[in-house]
């Protein structure tokens, strides 16, 4: 089931500056880790905020909190999930290829 994520970091302004360090190098692993796993698909980052949105690919709802909350920074995440159902007119399954895509 696919899900689309929007998360935004509120990391406090007095935070201890070398847990944050800490935090993001852990972050990225972990981020790797769930993409290799094929649960994040796609990910996007938000210009001018400390914010993505992430295309997950996981068998549910609860898979999908799993993954999120296995984030290092989960406790200072602001997380939105809008799930996603397939639509008649997707382009892909019409077998559409969209110009400057690989069919």
């Amino acid at each position: 089931m696919e899900f689309l994520v929007n998360i935004e970091i509120n990391w406090p302004p007095d935070g201890d500056p070398k847990l944050k360090e800490e935090l993001f190098a852990a972050e990225l692993v972990r981020g790797q880790e769930l993409s290799r796993e094929g649960k994040q698909r796609r990910l996007w980052r938000v210009p001018g905020r400390w914010a993505n949105w992430v295309l997950w690919d996981v068998k549910d709802a609860t898979e999908l909190h799993a993954g999120i909350s296995s984030l290092p920074l989960y406790p200072w995440m602001d997380v939105t999930v809008h799930p996603l159902a397939e639509h008649v007119n997707d382009p892909r399954a019409l077998g559409i290829v969209i110009q400057g895509e690989e069919a």
